[in-house]
C-alpha cells in the first residue's frame, strides 16, 4: 500500500514525544473515528495509527478541507459522505491466485483432509472483491470437493461484496491471474472458467452456487459458524496488537477442532493469545491447524 497524501507515515514515530499540532491531530483523530463509531458502527479505533492517519488526511486533501475536524462534521451530517470516506478507510487490494505458493500447499496439505468431511465450511474473512473466493472455488472445483463445500465470503463494505458478486473483472489482469493459477496447481485451462465480453471477464456462474455473500465486521461482529478453514490474509496487519488479539480470538472460536487458518505473507500467529493452539501446516506461507 502507497502513501496517498498528508504527512509521510514515515515520519510518525509512536515512542517520540508529541508536539502540540501532533496532539492536536491525534485529539481529531480520535474524535472522528470515535464519532464514525457512535454514528454508522464502523469501528475503526484500533487500526494502526499511521495507517488509519494516512487514509484520512488522503481524504482530507482529495475533498480540499481545512482540517480533520472538518472531515468530521461533513461525514457526521452526510451519509453519503461517510460511504466515501469508508472507502478510503479500507484497503482492498487483491488479486487471484496472490502468492499463488499458498494455494499450491493447500492443494498438497489441505485438500487430502478435507476429502475426509461430508460436508466443507469456508469462510474468506474481508473477501474484498471476490478474487480469493474465486479462486477458492476453482481450486476445490478442481479437485473435486466443491459440491459438497459451502463458501461464505465477508466483508464490511456492501459496495465491495456487490462487486464480488458480479464475478467480473477486467481482461487486462487475465495474463497474471493465468500465472498465478498455474503457480498454484491448477489443473485445467484458465481461461474455460470465464467468458469474454468487452474487454471484461465474466466468471462462469457456477463458481459462485455454494458461496454466501455476507456483510461483517471483523471489530464488531461475532462468530456466525463453525468452520472447517479460515482465510483472512493481509487485513490483520492494519490492525493495532490490541484488534489483531480479538480478531485471533474469533477466528479461533470459529474453527472446528483441526481446522484451518491462512493467514498474508506479513501476519503471523505468533505472540497471539492463541499461538499455542495451533501448529505450523507450512510456516513460510502461514498455513496453521488448530490442535487444541
Amino acid at each position: 500500500m502507497e502513501p496517498v497524501g498528508g504527512p509521510e507515515e514515515e515520519s510518525f514515530d509512536a515512542e517520540a514525544p508529541l508536539s502540540r499540532e501532533e496532539e492536536r491531530e491525534r485529539i481529531e483523530i480520535e474524535l472522528l473515528l470515535e464519532g464514525i463509531f457512535r454514528m454508522y458502527g464502523y469501528d475503526f479505533r484500533n487500526y494502526a495509527y499511521p495507517s488509519i492517519r494516512r487514509r484520512i488526511w488522503h481524504r482530507v486533501n482529495a475533498w480540499r478541507l481545512g482540517s480533520i475536524s472538518a472531515l468530521q462534521e461533513k461525514v457526521l451530517h452526510d451519509a453519503r459522505s461517510m460511504e466515501s470516506l469508508l472507502s478510503s478507510l479500507i484497503i482492498n487490494v487483491t488479486e487471484m491466485y496472490r502468492d499463488p505458493e499458498l494455494f499450491l500447499a493447500f492443494r498438497k496439505l489441505v485438500v487430502p483432509v478435507l476429502r475426509t468431511y461430508p460436508f466443507i465450511r469456508i469462510w474468506h474473512a474481508g473477501c474484498s472483491t471476490g478474487e480469493e473466493v474465486l479462486s477458492m472455488a476453482i481450486l476445490l472445483h478442481e479437485e473435486g470437493l466443491y459440491d459438497k463445500a459451502r463458501i461464505y465470503a465477508t466483508d464490511i463494505s456492501e459496495e465491495v461484496l456487490n462487486r464480488a458478486r458480479e464475478a467480473v473483472f477486467p481482461l487486462r489482469k487475465m495474463q497474471d491471474y493465468t500465472r498465478n493459477y498455474l503457480l498454484a496447481g491448477g489443473t485445467g485451462g484458465f481461461s474455460e472458467y470465464y467468458a469474454v465480453k468487452n474487454e471484461e471477464v465474466h466468471f462462469h456462474r457456477f463458481l459462485l452456487d455454494n458461496v454466501v455473500f455476507a456483510q461483517h465486521n471483523l471489530v464488531t461482529d461475532q462468530s456466525f459458524n463453525e468452520f472447517n478453514v479460515i482465510f483472512c490474509r493481509n487485513v490483520l496487519i492494519y490492525f493495532n496488537k490490541t484488534l489483531q488479539d480479538q480478531v485471533h480470538r474469533l477466528f479461533y472460536e470459529s474453527l472446528s477442532p483441526l481446522g484451518i487458518l491462512a493467514l498474508g505473507t506479513r501476519e503471523s500467529i505468533n505472540f497471539s493469545h492463541h499461538a499455542d493452539d495451533y501448529e505450523a501446516l507450512d510456516s513460510r506461507e502461514k498455513l496453521y491447524r488448530k490442535i487444541r
